[in-house]
């Protein structure tokens, strides 16, 4: 593995750059958005990197408007921007008066003050770009193939630190580290008022009802409080980067469509850790394994089409397609099923009939050469089905 992974919006991060006065970076933190970034600029002898978690780097901006005055010629990064809100107007000011590309470069772990902040004040100056940890493809694409196995992503997730461990030991130990400086330093610092136990408690609750349908009422029971209250939290974890509501697809039939959302966490690694499964081969004997698989592979189909709109489909009679992507009129259709020998149900093709998807593919953790199932719907591993997809970019 060599050392840098090439990141899948760097070309668009170069782009913004070149066309856009601002733009912003997004993401969890430690998802490798600094590296980038630095990446990035380390040719460019114009660019300014601060970073807000330095108290040093803080000082600099006693004085803002001095300080970015006395350096308007550069290219400005300033990472953790959200410890800082109060340089988005300031940073409008600026822009007005030079509306050139590539003044700034912010970096923001996806706060509730960088999203409303940046919206009020820099709507039509700004271009977001998100940043996800580690993708398969972008690792497939990095990496010397040699012993690459997409097992190893799947259990420890996709944060760099965690994927690149020396063992799986230390991998657990830092999504443990992670979820704790989370849930006591992260939220806090987003302005959020939530005691620690509590939250700690709810995310994982979440992580028990992972790839199931989001029952707010439920979820309150089980905690005692309300449910405006839990979507208030999973809204948290949703700005955060840590939940993925997929929502279904609702579509023009005679048909009862479930109308409540499916819950996942994005993160498989921090999934395993907060579900306390010790290893891969406990993974196996898990309820959470089929649904486990089932998330991982959500969110590497979403992230290899990222223009392309996610749902779930989803008939109160149990007729179901696991991942819908929808981009104007097309439709791609993904069941995914946690076995090699796999078993579409009765409705299957019919759902496919009604649906009308481009293509149909049924994920499966192998590493042979897909197969038709039926007719129309192909059999692939996961390697295959996003290398396939690059024909719908």
């Amino acid at each position: 593995m060599q050392s840098y992974i090439n990141r899948y919006v760097a070309g668009e991060l170069q782009q913004s750059l070149n066309n856009n006065p601002v733009t912003a970076l997004i993401g969890p933190r430690q998802c490798g958005k600094s590296t980038l970034a630095r990446h990035i600029l380390q040719n460019r002898k114009d660019a300014l990197f601060l970073d807000m978690e330095l108290p040093s780097d803080m000082r600099k901006l006693g004085d803002p408007e001095l300080f970015l005055q006395e350096h308007a010629d550069k290219l400005i990064c300033i990472d953790e921007v959200q410890l800082k809100p109060d340089l988005f107007p300031l940073l409008r000011a600026l822009i007005d008066k030079d509306r050139r590309s590539g003044r700034f470069l912010i970096l923001g772990s996806a706060s509730r003050d960088l999203v409303r902040q940046s919206g009020e004040t820099l709507a039509g100056r700004i271009h977001y770009i998100e940043l996800t940890p580690f993708t398969w493809t972008e690792l497939v694409s990095s990496a010397d193939q040699r012993g690459l196995d997409f097992k190893k992503h799947w259990w420890r997730g996709g944060f760099p630190p965690a994927f690149l461990a020396k063992n799986d030991g230390q991998s657990d130990a830092w999504r443990r580290d992670m979820i704790q400086d989370y849930l006591s330093r992260d939220i806090p610092s987003f302005g959020f008022t939530i005691p620690m136990p509590t939250m700690a408690r709810f995310w994982k609750m979440i992580a028990h009802y992972h790839g199931g349908l989001l029952n707010a009422s439920k979820f309150g029971q089980s905690m005692d409080i309300s449910h405006n209250t839990v979507r208030k939290y999973i809204d948290i974890l949703e700005q955060t980067f840590m939940v993925r509501t997929l929502q279904p697809l609702t579509i023009n039939l005679k048909k009862r469509m479930v109308k409540s959302p499916k819950i996942y966490l994005r993160d498989s690694g921090i999934l395993h850790t907060l579900l306390e499964i010790d290893n891969m081969t406990e993974l196996y004997g898990h309820p959470a394994f089929g649904s486990s698989w089932e998330g991982w592979c959500i969110e590497q189909l979403i992230g290899a089409l990222p223009l392309w709109q996610p749902f779930f489909y989803r008939t109160s009679s149990g007729e179901e397609i696991d991942l819908v992507l929808i981009k104007g009129k097309k439709r791609l259709a993904f069941e995914i099923k946690a076995s090699l020998t796999p078993h579409l149900s009765k409705g299957f093709a019919d759902t496919i009939r009604v649906l009308k998807p481009e293509s149909t593919r049924v994920v499966c953790p192998m590493t042979d050469p897909g197969y038709p199932i039926t007719i129309g719907a192909r059999v692939e591993g996961i390697s295959e089905c996003l290398k396939e997809l690059n024909a719908f970019l």
